[in-house]
C-alpha cells in the first residue's frame, strides 16, 4: 500500500521520469499548448507553474534554476521575455487543464494543458491571416 506517498511514478526510473517531465514542460513553454495523458499533464502542471513563477521573478538566480530544468536556451528566453510578463500581476494559476478524450489505442484519458490566455494570443493571428488572404484575392481580382 502507498498510503501518503506523493508523486506519480509513471512506471519509470527516476531519471526517465525526470527526462519525461522536462520534455513535457519544455514543449509546453515552446508551443503554449500541448496534449498528453491526464496523469502526465497533472504532474507537469505543478512543475510548469513553479517555472513561470521563477520567470516572473526574473533575477539571475531564477534564470539559472530554470536553465537547470529546461535545457533549451531559446525556450528559456521566450519564458522570460514573452510568457512571464503576461502573468506579472497574477499569484499563480497560469495553466489550464482540460480533459478531452480517451486515447483510441489504450483508452488512456487525454488532456490539453495550456496557458490561461492561450485563446487571446492565438485568435488575432488567425484573423490577420484571413484578412491577408482576402486582400490577396482582391489584388488578384483587379489584375
Amino acid at each position: 500500500m502507498r498510503h501518503k506517498v506523493s508523486g506519480r511514478l509513471f512506471g519509470r526510473t527516476a531519471n526517465q521520469r525526470k527526462a519525461l517531465l522536462k520534455g513535457i514542460v519544455s514543449s509546453l513553454l515552446e508551443y503554449q499548448r500541448i496534449e498528453t495523458t491526464l496523469a502526465k499533464a497533472k504532474a507537469a502542471k505543478v512543475i510548469a507553474e513553479k517555472i513561470v513563477t521563477m520567470g516572473i521573478k526574473g533575477d539571475l538566480h531564477s534564470k539559472r534554476l530554470v536553465l537547470s530544468y529546461v535545457p533549451n536556451r531559446a525556450v528559456v528566453a521566450k519564458l522570460f521575455s514573452e510568457i512571464a510578463p503576461r502573468f506579472s500581476g497574477r499569484n499563480g494559476g497560469y495553466l489550464r487543464l482540460v480533459q478531452t478524450r480517451n486515447r483510441v489505442n489504450d483508452g488512456a484519458p487525454m488532456a490539453v494543458l495550456e496557458f490561461i490566455d492561450y485563446e487571446s494570443i492565438k485568435k488575432p493571428k488567425v484573423k490577420k491571416a484571413k484578412a491577408e488572404k482576402k486582400e490577396e484575392e482582391k489584388k488578384e481580382g483587379k489584375k
